[in-house]
């Protein structure tokens, strides 16, 4: 078990010490995907929908939930976050988005960008759910992250 971070000698679940970590500047950036039907993306796309602009709900909520992440994964480092964005790509068969975290830390900051793209898919659902019931969120990954020990790393597949 020497190899995983988060167990200690006995195999019981601890939080990694990250304090001997040197302070360096972090990013990361995460995307995923809502697929719906083509009349929903349009009501979001003409602000038709009735609970309210869709699009900016899902960002402020996708933000939260990135300031949130340690509350909601349990061995997660509470992270002073420098920035959180999150951005839409809107098409005929549903939305894209892109969260990015930064931080200046000792740990990175890929599981808050994950968090807020997720959260931002999630509050789409809730938001659209009258208009289209079989949405589909899919796709949530990992799509780069700067900074740290382990160094710069980009999704290739």
């Amino acid at each position: 078990m020497s190899g995983l971070t988060h167990l200690d000698e006995d195999g019981a679940a601890r939080m990694v010490d990250v304090g001997a970590k040197a302070v360096t500047a972090r990013e990361a950036i995460a995307s995923g995907r809502i697929d719906m039907s083509a009349d929903a993306a349009r009501a979001i796309a003409d602000g038709l929908v009735k609970k309210g602009d869709v699009l900016a709900v899902a960002r402020v909520a996708g933000i939260m939930a990135a300031k949130r992440t340690a509350d909601l994964i349990p061995l997660c480092h509470p992270i002073a976050l420098s920035a959180v964005t999150v951005d839409f790509y809107l098409d005929d068969s549903g939305v894209t988005v892109t969260a990015t975290a930064r931080t200046a830390g000792q740990t990175g900051v890929e599981m808050e960008a994950l968090t807020a793209a997720s959260v931002a898919l999630l509050t789409v659902y809730d938001m659209a759910k009258a208009l289209d019931k079989a949405m589909v969120i899919s796709g949530v990954c990992l799509m780069a992250k700067t900074g740290g020990k382990s160094g710069d790393w980009r999704r290739t597949r």
